[in-house]
């Protein structure tokens, strides 16, 4: 499958409800509902932006929308509960990633819930060397597996820490076909413990992100913390819409070296791999098409004023509503291209 994606931010083609049809499903949302997300953390980006979107439509709807950072596991289990609109979930890629990597407690979120809008992109997702390694770039390391030597991966596996090294295996394939078997995980846990892999020399490239890493490329080269990014996975068109200033004191144009086309790491013979990470709501199987409905002609107003956009790209995410038919087509078009992905490198 081609693996093209359009990002949608003028609304201007948007279905939206007629005001008559809006008052007639406004009263199918609860006054009271909780928004479960599939992260413990109320310090994460999930959990960020999850509140940007909650007030903006608890203001919209006239209704109390508390964020609940349960996990993915218990947010599941909560959405599984509730078909009334009480409970609604945002999540990101790892809530189909998970699936597709077999992760226990992660069934096809695409046949046992239903999916809805997609709200923000975090641009973030990256990899990195420390500062005096000799790969400069992932051309260097692709070389170096082609040569026959071990390049070490600090990931957490399954899900959106996994689908970039996933793809870096993919395309020593494409490039040398048997030299992936020289890009080898080093499977870990919070993004603490990747960088502590780094820094024990126990691994050569982490993943990691521009929010939680961009601090340590600042570092000079003789601090054993100080690292650089080789890949951002972001496509060129998401991180283009990032503040000019980026993050820290890396620009968005310094971003852009990293990032598709700069950096190349090919998912075939004719097209690069990308990986934005993209958060999305998720509902009951049962619930209600007019809540679905009338959560979509809310969005679709707010992402029309303007005023949320500024709020997500202070926060370093960029705004990406897609109501929920397209939201769906688009998902499953990412989920087809990634499930190929893994399969080619896991296959014989």
């Amino acid at each position: 499958m081609t693996f093209t994606r359009r990002l949608i931010l003028s609304l201007a083609a948007a279905t939206v409800l007629s005001a008559s049809s809006y008052a007639a499903v406004a009263q199918e949302l609860p006054r009271n509902v909780r928004l479960v997300i599939g992260s413990k953390s109320t310090g994460g980006d999930t959990y960020q932006n999850s509140a940007i979107v909650a007030e903006a439509l608890a203001e919209k709807l006239g209704i109390n929308v508390k964020v609940d950072a349960v996990g993915a596991t218990e947010a599941f289990k909560a959405l599984d509960r509730d078909s009334r609109g009480t409970t609604l979930m945002i999540f990101h890629d790892q809530s189909y990633l998970g699936n597709l990597y077999g992760v226990q407690g992660y069934s096809n979120p695409f046949e046992g819930y239903k999916v809805g809008p997609t709200v923000a992109i975090n641009p973030g997702n990256a990899y990195l060397v420390p500062k005096t390694s000799k790969y400069q770039s992932m051309d260097d390391i692709f070389a170096a597996a082609k040569a026959g030597e071990k390049v070490r991966v600090a990931i957490q596996p399954g899900g959106v820490s996994e689908i970039g090294f996933s793809a870096m295996k993919n395309a020593a394939k494409v490039l040398s076909p048997g030299s992936e078997a020289n890009i080898v995980a080093v499977n870990t846990g919070s993004q603490s413990d990747k960088n502590q892999t780094m820094w024990d020399d126990l691994s050569d490239v982490i993943n990691g992100s521009i929010q939680a890493n961009e601090q340590f490329t600042q570092l000079p080269e003789d601090d054993r913390k100080a690292m650089r990014f080789v890949w951002i996975t972001a496509r060129p068109a998401t991180l283009q819409q990032a503040p000019a200033q980026g993050m820290g004191n890396t620009t968005r144009d310094q971003m852009l070296k990293f990032a598709d086309p700069e950096t190349k790491v090919p998912l075939n013979d004719s097209e690069n791999f990308t990986f934005d990470k993209e958060f999305f709501f998720l509902y009951n199987q049962d619930m209600d098409d007019a809540i679905v409905a009338q959560i979509d002609t809310a969005l679709s107003e707010i992402y029309a004023a303007g005023e949320i956009q500024k709020r997500q790209k202070e926060a370093f995410f960029i705004p990406n509503f897609l109501p929920s038919a397209e939201a769906q087509a688009h998902l499953l078009a990412k989920r087809s291209t990634y499930e190929q992905v893994i399969k080619d490198i896991t296959s014989n």
